[in-house]
């Protein structure tokens, strides 16, 4: 007899990381530099869960059709919604903006993509460069919360934000060139 999904182990874990958006973003909103400390702890935590699930559901073979759908939300989630509020709460400069916007458009446009072709039968496998995009995505924003505490790493913030901007914009633009083969066919 099949295990519910919702009780597995890996799913629970996703799950919560998808739950602990919440309380991270009410913390950053709450303008206290311990409350955007306790939110960094709570995003590096939350962040981590991402590879923990990741390495339970291959280890217990407790992989789903649910974990696999909610595992690359979860991801955008965070990073979505968390890099909205760090716009709203003006810890991006105008300059910043630029890899920020970049991010939510792949981001957004990307899974849109996947669905589209998904209905054609067509599979985007996640490249190894989109799995260092995301890390690299979840590190900066852990520097941009710091950076609301300590000002003084702002060059090292930056650095990685623009890195996280160019890795993403990267990887979409190689699964645009993917998918385009199956895009531009004529209708039958």
């Amino acid at each position: 007899m099949a295990q519910n999904p919702l009780l597995l182990i890996p799913n629970q874990i996703t799950i919560a990381r998808i739950l602990a958006i919440i309380p991270i973003v009410a913390l950053v909103m709450a303008d206290d530099p311990i409350m955007r400390l306790i939110a960094l702890v709570l995003y590096v935590v939350a962040a981590a869960s991402d590879w923990v699930d990741g390495y339970l559901a291959r280890a217990w073979d407790q992989g789903s059709p649910l974990g696999r759908m909610l595992d690359p939300i979860a991801d955008k989630m965070l990073v979505g919604i968390l890099v909205t509020a760090l716009a709203w709460d003006g810890s991006f400069s105008a300059l910043d903006m630029i890899p920020v916007v970049a991010i939510l458009f792949r981001e957004l446009f990307i899974p849109g993509l996947r669905e589209f072709l998904g209905n054609a039968q067509v599979v985007l496998h996640v490249t190894n460069l989109a799995k260092w995009k995301t890390t690299i995505q979840l590190v900066a924003l852990a520097m941009v919360l710091l950076e609301g505490v300590f000002p003084a790493i702002w060059l090292l913030s930056d650095a990685l934000l623009w890195l996280a901007g160019i890795l993403t914009l990267w990887t979409g633009i190689d699964y645009f060139r993917s998918a385009w083969p199956h895009l531009s066919e004529t209708a039958k």
